[in-house]
């Protein structure tokens, strides 16, 4: 299985994912510093991924907290998970990982410190183990609803690079194809910053899976010209009423599905619901360097001064979505209904 992330004695390991696909070098955060400037330079990416990178850095930087009681534990502590939160607003998984790490805390805030300094570290693995048993099961629930053969258009990279392992709609892909179906993706370049291109081609190839790189602008005539029978993409927050929020782009895609009747699904781990934000409009997108649309490889191909305009996501409206996949299940409109019924069911042991 293609690994995104690990954690060791000496610190944090992330391949980087920034020198994809020609180099495949991987970084040691020693820090929880370094984890989260990792992080904010999307050296890792991708909302599960964030999310287990988060813990392990609080993990690493509680670990070597030089602290000489509770008080002054509880201080550091609340300083690390502060850092983490300000790496990237929109991926709710960040905020699930870091809740979920500091409500451990206050389990063991009775305990010796050595003994809470091990205990969040194994709750960073049990996210990490987690994530690659979620990713199996969403791929599993999510693969009878793509074609026994055909076209999937997918946009950005939602694969193992994006978690700690398998994928969420690479995932769904990958299961469909260990079911049998007999699947070609067609992958978008995801500009500016070339996830389809750069990341989700390369996985695919690893897998032998069958892809071909497309340009954002071909998607439409790929669909009119009956290449393409399903789209699925990842998320990176899911509002309580099934909008959307994912990589820039996903939006036009939809509505290029929509128009040419063919479905759209999204697959995440159910902690991307945010059930707290009613809608999309309570999603915040993150604003990104210039830089990211004006050069390409560090080479300028825009005019130097020229205004532009760069969120990193975008949401689709509920309207446009078929079905939402999660571990726990598979959500259909009216999502405000089967978000609530996931939600009310206890996650499997």
């Amino acid at each position: 299985m293609l690994e995104t992330l690990k954690w060791t004695d000496n610190g944090v390991l992330f391949i980087d994912q920034t020198k994809l696909p020609t180099e495949e070098v991987w970084v040691n955060c020693r820090t929880h510093e370094e984890v989260a400037d990792a992080i904010r330079t999307m050296i890792v990416r991708g909302a599960p991924a964030i999310g287990c990178a988060a813990a392990m850095g609080i993990a690493l930087g509680a670990r070597d907290l030089d602290a000489k009681g509770i008080s002054e534990f509880r201080n550091g502590f609340g300083q690390i998970c502060r850092l983490m939160g300000e790496t990237r607003p929109t991926a709710v998984n960040l905020f699930w990982a870091i809740r979920r790490m500091q409500r451990r805390f206050e389990e063991l805030s009775t305990r010796p410190l050595p003994l809470i300094k091990q205990m969040l570290i194994d709750e960073a693995l049990a996210i990490y183990h987690e994530d690659i048993a979620t990713n199996r099961t969403m791929g599993a629930n999510g693969a009878p609803l793509l074609p026994a053969e055909g076209g999937v258009l997918t946009h950005c990279n939602a694969g193992a690079l994006a978690t700690a392992g398998y994928g969420t709609a690479l995932g769904v892909i990958r299961a469909a194809v260990e079911s049998g179906k007999k699947l070609h993706v067609f992958a978008d370049e995801t500009r500016p910053f070339l996830q389809g291109a750069r990341l989700t081609a390369w996985e695919l190839m690893k897998d032998n899976i069958p892809v071909t790189l497309i340009s954002d602008n071909m998607a439409g005539y790929m669909m009119a010209k009956g290449k393409i029978q399903a789209v699925i993409v990842g998320a990176d927050r899911i509002a309580a009423n099934g909008d959307t929020a994912n990589k820039i782009g996903t939006y036009s895609v939809a509505i290029l599905a929509r128009e040419h009747g063919i479905p759209m699904y999204i697959a995440a781990p159910f902690s991307t619901v945010d059930l707290e934000t009613a809608d999309g409009s309570g999603i915040p997108i993150e604003q990104r360097s210039p830089r990211e649309v004006t050069h390409i490889g560090g080479k300028q191909i825009a005019p130097t001064g020229v205004l532009v305009e760069n969120p990193a996501f975008d949401v689709t409206p509920a309207k446009y979505i078929r079905a939402i996949i999660t571990e726990r299940g598979v959500a259909t409109a009216p999502f405000g209904e089967s978000l609530q019924k996931l939600a009310e069911q206890k996650p499997a042991e």
